[in-house]
C-alpha cells in the first residue's frame, strides 16, 4: 500500500442483526477489496448452511461459530480504496455478550458508522432502553470516536418497502439521541441504505428518488452527497503526530509460524520502522524490529493511525500481551506509571454518588439532623440501661440487709 492517499480508521458499530456485517462485506466487494470469484465462494457456502443472506457478512465472519450462529463474534479489519482514501474498515460485533471486542475495535477509529435497521420492530428493538445502537453510539462518543455517520440500513424491508416516512421517523429519533450524548446532528450524514441489495452504496438508488441527499455542516466546511461512499470521502482525517515519540499500543500478540512473534496495534504517536529498537512496557522488554506489515504488504515506515502488525526478534508471545504499550527505547520510551490522572465517563450509573452543590449541602444538613437524632437515641438508650442496671443493684443491696423477719 502506498502513501499517495491518507490513510483513515473507521469502526462499524449498531444493534445485533442490523446489516453491519453485510453491509461492510458488500462495500468492500464493490471497492475491490474482494474479488467476484471469493464472493461466489462465499454464495456457495452459506447457501450449503441455509444461510444464502450472509454471503456478504461472510467476507468479515470467518470464525466457524460466526458463520453457525450468524452472529460477528470478534473484530475484523479489512482495507479498500475510496477516490480519497485508503480505508482500514473494522468491523465489530453488535451481540452485547461480545461488548469488550466492539470497544477494542472502536478505540481504533477516526470515524465510526452507525448501522441502523429500518425494519419493523428491529430499529425499535436497537433504540431501546437495553439496545446496542445506543450503547455502541455512547461508547463510540466517550471513546474519542467524534465523527459520525449513520447507515439507515434495510430500506427494502420496510412497510412499505423504501418508505420515506420510515427515514424520517428514523432520522428524528436517531438525532436526538446522539445530541444527549455529544454529536452534533448537523455534522452527522444520514444515509438510507440497503447492505444487501447495495442501494445508496456507491451510487444514488433509483428505488427512493425522494432521498435528496445528506448534507453535514461543520466548522472545517460544509460537505454532501448522496451515498454511503461519499459520507466516507467526507471524513475529516485527524492530525497525525509523526514528530512526538513512538506510542503503540498492543491490541493482540501472535505467533505465526516460519515467522515468529508479531504484535498488532495501531500507532497513536511516532513513527515504527523496521530496524527501529522497541521497548514494551511496563513488562520492560527491550526488542528490534524485523519487519512492519499492513494489510500483508511491507512498510517501509508506519505513521500514525496505521494499523500494523510488526514482527520482533528474540521475544516470545508470553512476554508482551494486549495492554502493553511499544516506543521508541532511545526516544522517550514508555514506563510503568506510578499513578496518573484519569477522566472518567460513567455510561451507567446505579447509584447517585454525585450531587450538586445545593444538594450536597441539604444532604450534609440531613445527614447532620439524623446523626443527632441517632446519638440522641443512643444516649437515651445508654440511660435506660444504667437506670435498670442501678435499680437492680438497689434491689440487690435491699435485700442484704433486710431484717431476718422481713424476708
Amino acid at each position: 500500500m502506498g502513501k499517495e492517499k491518507t490513510h483513515i480508521n473507521i469502526v462499524v458499530i449498531g444493534h445485533v442483526d442490523s446489516g453491519k456485517s453485510t453491509t461492510t462485506g458488500h462495500l468492500i466487494y464493490k471497492c475491490g477489496g474482494i474479488d467476484k470469484r471469493t464472493i461466489e465462494k462465499f454464495e456457495k457456502e452459506a447457501a450449503e448452511m441455509g444461510k444464502g443472506s450472509f454471503k456478504y457478512a461472510w467476507v468479515l465472519d470467518k470464525l466457524k461459530a460466526e458463520r453457525e450462529r450468524g452472529i460477528t463474534i470478534d473484530i475484523s479489519l479489512w482495507k479498500f480504496e475510496t477516490s480519497k482514501y485508503y480505508v482500514t474498515i473494522i468491523d465489530a460485533p453488535g451481540h452485547r455478550d461480545f461488548i469488550k471486542n466492539m470497544i477494542t475495535g472502536t478505540s481504533q477509529a477516526d470515524c465510526a458508522v452507525l448501522i441502523v435497521a429500518a425494519g419493523v420492530g428491529e430499529f425499535e428493538a436497537g433504540i431501546s432502553k437495553n439496545g446496542q445502537t445506543r450503547e455502541h453510539a455512547l461508547l463510540a462518543y466517550t471513546l474519542g470516536v467524534k465523527q459520525l455517520i449513520v447507515g439507515v440500513n434495510k430500506m427494502d424491508s420496510t412497510e412499505p418497502p423504501y418508505s420515506q416516512k420510515r427515514y424520517e421517523e428514523i432520522v428524528k429519533e436517531v438525532s436526538t439521541y446522539i445530541k444527549k450524548i455529544g454529536y452534533n446532528p448537523d455534522t452527522v450524514a444520514f444515509v438510507p441504505i440497503s447492505g444487501w441489495n447495495g442501494d445508496n452504496m456507491l451510487e444514488p438508488s433509483s428505488n427512493m428518488p425522494w432521498f435528496k441527499g445528506w448534507k453535514v455542516t461543520r466548522k472545517d466546511g460544509s460537505a454532501s452527497g448522496t451515498t454511503l461512499l461519499e459520507a466516507l470521502d467526507s471524513i475529516l482525517p485527524p492530525t497525525r503526530p509523526t514528530d512526538k515519540p513512538l506510542c503503540l499500543p498492543l491490541q493482540d500478540v501472535y505467533k505465526i509460524g516460519g515467522i515468529g512473534t508479531v504484535p498488532v496495534g495501531r500507532v497513536e504517536t511516532g513513527i515504527l520502522k523496521p530496524g527501529m529498537v522497541v521497548t514494551f512496557a511496563p513488562v520492560n522488554v527491550t526488542t528490534e524490529v524485523k519487519s512492519v506489515e499492513m494489510h500483508h504488504e511491507a512498510l517501509s515506515e508506519a505513521l500514525p493511525g496505521d494499523n500494523v502488525g510488526f514482527n520482533v526478534k528474540n521475544v516470545s508471545v508470553k512476554d508482551v500481551r494486549r495492554g502493553n504499550v511499544a516506543g521508541d527505547s532511545k526516544n522517550d520510551p514508555p514506563m510503568e506509571a506510578a499513578g496518573f490522572t484519569a477522566q472518567l465517563f460513567i455510561t451507567k450509573l446505579k447509584i447517585d454518588f454525585y450531587l450538586p452543590s445545593k444538594r450536597r449541602k441539604e444532604g450534609r444538613k440531613e445527614g447532620r439532623k439524623e446523626g443527632r437524632k441517632e446519638r440522641k437515641k443512643e444516649r437515651k438508650k445508654e440511660r435506660k440501661k444504667e437506670r435498670k442496671k442501678e435499680r437492680k443493684k438497689e434491689r440487690k443491696t435491699t435485700k442484704n440487709n433486710a431484717p431476718d423477719n422481713w424476708i
